[in-house]
């Protein structure tokens, strides 16, 4: 198969008008692949996608076509079994649609600086893990190999046009809220995620990936924000990495075992209990 694009955790491969997604358990963070393996965690990300991509298509069209199984050489079906989707070629909208309902992550340290998000204010007083007064959407630049830069929505406008910013905020604030509600009932605190889309047929489609422990924070339905270990998500990756003190400059360290298979049984929690697919 003749290969597209490599990222930092999928392989993308070229069959003209449409490209074939496999997520790898290669893991990155801080703008690094590591060279640890998380087993399973491709095939998560997969199957949780395709969850809502079914979910949410009638907020949003997105670029997920019918499998065609005859395009993977039959040698390695079996090797990439529930890790592929065929989907449509987009015109990536080179930007990160990022929806926060409680302040985590970069949100909260921007916050935590300057009392605001995404460059608008913030009600002072709230402290990490709170929840906002309401979601709130807040845009990052996208880059494949590179660090995201957090932009505000004057920013946003600028750099993509006014009505698109709009459509963008809009469909992803619906997306949030319905996800919201179906996590909390999930037994999982939302806490932020992030969207991208492009542009099929002139048309705007929700692409990428949708929900993930990679592109989301899951947090146990009422636990303390508190706790290191809180999350079902990338996070605890992260958490790891700068308890160690690494420096975030390549190389990175790798992942001691047993927090390899930590981090494999929550992500494979986390699919089971959101989208009620047990892999």
């Amino acid at each position: 198969m003749e290969l597209f694009r490599r990222g930092k955790v999928r392989d993308t491969f070229d069959f003209g008008d449409q490209l074939l997604m496999v997520s790898t358990d290669r893991v990155s963070a801080y703008d690094s692949v590591l060279p640890s393996l998380i087993p399973d965690r491709g095939r998560v990300l997969t199957q949780m996608s395709r969850y809502w991509f079914g979910k949410t298509r009638d907020l949003v069209p997105n670029h997920l076509l019918r499998d065609r199984p005859e395009l993977i050489p039959e040698a390695e079906r079996r090797r990439l079994r529930d890790r592929t989707m065929l989907v449509a070629r987009a015109e990536r909208i080179d930007v990160e649609c990022v929806v926060r309902g409680r302040l985590a992550g970069s949100g909260w340290q921007e916050y935590r600086r300057s009392g605001r998000l995404a460059e608008e204010p913030v009600p002072a007083g709230l402290g990490f893990g709170d929840p906002l007064p309401e979601p709130r959407f807040t845009p990052a630049t996208k880059n494949d190999w590179g660090h995201d830069e957090n932009i505000s929505r004057a920013q946003l406008a600028q750099l993509i046009g006014p009505e698109l910013a709009r459509r963008l905020e809009e469909i992803s604030l619906r997306i949030f809220r319905l996800a919201e509600v179906h996590c909390r009932e999930s037994g999982f605190t939302l806490v932020d995620t992030k969207f991208e889309f492009g542009l099929i047929g002139g048309g705007l489609a929700l692409i990428d990936e949708v929900l993930t422990p990679d592109s989301s924070r899951f947090w146990e339905l009422g636990a303390d924000p508190e706790e290191v270990a809180l999350g079902f998500d990338k996070q605890l990756v992260r958490d790891y990495l700068d308890r160690v003190g690494w420096n975030h400059e390549p190389p990175p360290p790798p992942l001691p075992e047993e927090l390899v298979r930590e981090v494999r049984q929550r992500y494979l929690e986390a699919c089971r209990r959101i989208c009620g697919i047990d892999l």
